[in-house]
């Protein structure tokens, strides 16, 4: 555990002091049973794959896919990493389960915050490659007023990641899956909550980003116990529920057809936003004004059996960009917070943290680095890299990181410092992998060998 310490520098200033922490035989523990439970989760080629895992944990220098082969935990050569992801077979459903057991553990009984997103792996020369899709090319300047997007192709991937009490990289992976040309990114998100929400003891909050402002997902979710945080488009439309019919001779004019809906709340006409249900006004954890609104009982035209409540968050201190808009909206489904809605609302700023964690995954663990040939072996190679971002963040608690001599001690730890900190106890935890052994390897290239002879005899009976 870490105990702060108040000290005196030179100048009289008094700073916190941390202590290095140190680690009990049941903390390692901890770490073994998760390794454990993730080798039996590898169905072939199971010790190369895990080599794999501790050669990307280990190697934070290396500059490439293949000088994993090089670390001292890789126990075979440079070959045997490729062939790991051709031959290798992972059970994914067994590994979410695991990845939420362990993400549960660390929140110790808490509510879970978790948020949904899609992510690109760009492929643009890669024309062999199967099931490649066309994608919006981020960060790239544009002429003004914006014409066109620049376009690339490769695959994207939809994940599911816990979110920290503050927002940081400190995020935990439950789910990752690869979002085929022939689904959206919505439908994989619906299909991951589904197998998703039984695996968990407590009801989730769950954090979207405008990308996934869409009826039929509200809808859909509408069935599951989850409570959902959305941002939404400055063009859409809600209504109140509809007024009750008038009596005959009430009113002016002839009888027809009651309205379906009441006043309507139109998020891109101040004119509709004069009367709120409810308001509030207060500080962010910064304390900086914020004030917020909301619209309870709201529906839209295509489902009015939905029972929606709109958030308006005005934040006067912002720059009123697209990346900091002075005025957000939000839609919430769900029971009522016991937190409050406000608290609610102010909790989608933890929603970037995601972003972060995309950012440490494709920097230090080289998510995007291999030139595998098939989608299923990148697959593979997402999974790897999802468990060894989980096996950091668990060990964040037992392991004190390693900072280089310039790095400022009074911050809190990055997950790449505390990679390198992590890396010093692998022989500590050991290996449940099997050494390497040149039978194995015999064997193997015999069986390679009689697939192939077995295909070119009987071309029709062979995959």
């Amino acid at each position: 555990m870490v105990f702060p310490l108040v000290e005196k520098g030179h100048d009289g200033v008094k700073f916190e002091k941390k202590e290095s922490r140190s680690f009990t035989q049941m903390d390692l523990s901890t770490l073994q049973r998760y390794r454990h439970e993730i080798y039996h989760c590898f169905q072939r080629a199971k010790g190369a794959l895990f080599n794999a895992v501790d050669a990307l944990l280990a190697e934070t220098q290396a500059q490439s896919f293949v000088e994993l082969s090089q670390s001292p935990f890789f126990q075979r050569k440079w070959p045997s990493l490729y062939e790991a992801f051709e031959d290798g077979l992972i059970n994914t459903e067994r590994l979410r389960e695991i990845f939420v057991k362990y993400a549960q553990l660390v929140h110790g009984g808490k509510r879970v915050v978790a948020a949904i997103d899609a992510t690109s792996i760009p492929r643009p020369f890669s024309q062999t490659s199967a099931d490649r899709t066309t994608m919006p090319m981020h960060n790239i300047p544009h002429s003004r007023p914006k014409k066109s997007t620049a376009l690339t192709f490769g695959w994207k991937y939809s994940t599911v990641m816990v979110l920290p009490e503050k927002p940081s990289s400190w995020t935990a992976i439950v789910d990752q899956q690869r979002i085929s040309s022939d689904t959206t990114d919505i439908q994989v998100a619906f299909e991951q909550l589904q197998r998703l929400v039984p695996l968990f003891s407590t009801r989730l909050l769950v954090l979207l980003d405008r990308g996934y402002d869409c009826n039929w997902l509200w809808c859909r979710c509408s069935g599951l116990p989850i409570d959902l945080l959305g941002r939404l488009k400055n063009n859409r439309c809600f209504y109140k529920p509809a007024p009750p019919p008038k009596a005959k001779g009430q009113g002016k004019g002839k009888g027809g057809r009651p309205p379906l809906d009441g006043t309507k709340l139109k998020l891109s006409d101040p004119c509709t936003h004069k009367s709120p249900d409810h308001r509030w006004e207060g500080t962010d954890e910064k304390e900086r004004p914020v004030q917020i609104c909301w619209w309870t009982q709201m529906h839209v035209k295509e489902a009015r059996w939905l029972d929606l409540t709109i958030i308006q968050v005005s934040r006067p201190h912002a720059t009123n960009s697209e990346r900091d808009p002075r005025i957000s909206w939000f839609v919430y489904q769900g029971q009522d917070p016991q937190e409050g809605l406000t608290q609610i609302a102010l909790l989608y700023g933890l929603r970037f943290s995601q972003e972060h964690g995309y950012r440490f995954d494709k920097q230090a663990l080289h998510w995007t680095e291999p030139r595998l040939r098939t989608p299923e072996q990148f697959d593979r190679w997402s999974q790897v890299v999802a468990i060894v971002h989980n096996l950091i963040a668990f060990a964040r608690e037992f392991i004190a990181p390693e900072l280089h001599p310039w790095e400022n001690k009074h911050r809190d730890p990055t997950p790449q410092q505390e990679q390198r900190g992590l890396a010093k106890f692998l022989p500590q935890l050991g290996t449940p992998a099997s050494p390497f052994s040149r039978v194995d390897l015999g064997l193997r290239r015999l069986g390679k060998r009689g697939e192939r002879l077995r295909s070119n005899e009987y071309p029709g009976q062979c995959r």
